[in-house]
């Protein structure tokens, strides 16, 4: 397949649906959940000769707003990269097919300082779906149940993590990665607001159920016959 263009992009790309032909061995690279706002993000590799996919996590803490500045996400995924290529014995004749994600950006310059062929690309088909696969197993042993979570990234997952948060926002919100901008500037604050109204209704209904209680219980005391009237029945 042709390289294309992408809008934006200043470098050729392809899709690994129907890569170009090549000689050698082809490793593909790509992330889930790191533009996320809940949990771990995850690295996948690919040794298509093989099959065989080796998953790689990034810990939410590295998205924390200290560790922002510092790149301590990226110079992670480029730990894990040099890593993992190594345990793959990568060698001169492999390619690359690398994600296009900004979470590369220092991976990118390695690989060009290290005369490392790469090719960028969109990462489609079995790796892309194992990596998001990997990334939603990970959100369910958190706790996130529902059924509307899928390995689509998007707008409908943003709100799917957003609103699990927003539920128990006091014990949740070190899921979340803190250190995306628009967290701090809008998110938190309506996320707090949300787990405010939530609890106040809450506690409206349970006081309600309990105010329920007791007027049943105080009619069914005013409506017994008391033990004399039954021993006298008796």
């Amino acid at each position: 397949m042709k390289t294309k263009k992408e809008k934006n992009d200043d470098e050729s790309c392809q899709s690994t649906v129907n890569p170009s032909e090549w000689k050698g061995r082809t490793i593909e690279i790509d992330d889930a959940g790191t533009g996320d706002l809940v949990g771990d993000a995850f690295i996948g590799f690919r040794d298509i000769e093989s099959g065989k996919i080796i998953f790689q996590s990034v810990p939410v803490g590295l998205y924390n707003e200290d560790n922002k500045d510092d790149d301590r996400a990226k110079k992670h995924i480029l730990k894990v990269i040099i890593k993992t290529l190594k345990n793959l014995k990568h060698g001169n004749g492999d390619r690359i097919l690398l994600c296009r994600g900004n979470c590369f950006d220092l991976v990118r310059e390695y690989f060009k300082e290290n005369e490392i062929y790469y090719e960028p690309a969109i990462i489609e088909g079995e790796l892309q779906d194992a990596v998001e696969g990997r990334y939603i197993e990970h959100l369910r042993k958190l706790g996130i149940t529902s059924r509307n979570l899928t390995i689509e990234s998007g707008a409908q997952r943003y709100f799917i993590l957003f609103n699990w948060v927003c539920q128990d926002f006091p014990n949740r919100e070190r899921f979340v990665k803190i250190g995306f901008p628009s967290w701090k500037k809008k998110w938190r604050k309506i996320a707090i607001k949300r787990y405010e109204n939530n609890h106040k209704n809450k506690s409206r209904e349970r006081d309600k159920i309990i105010r329920r209680a007791n007027e049943i219980f105080e009619y069914m005391n005013e409506n017994l016959p008391s033990l004399k009237e039954i021993l006298s029945e008796s």
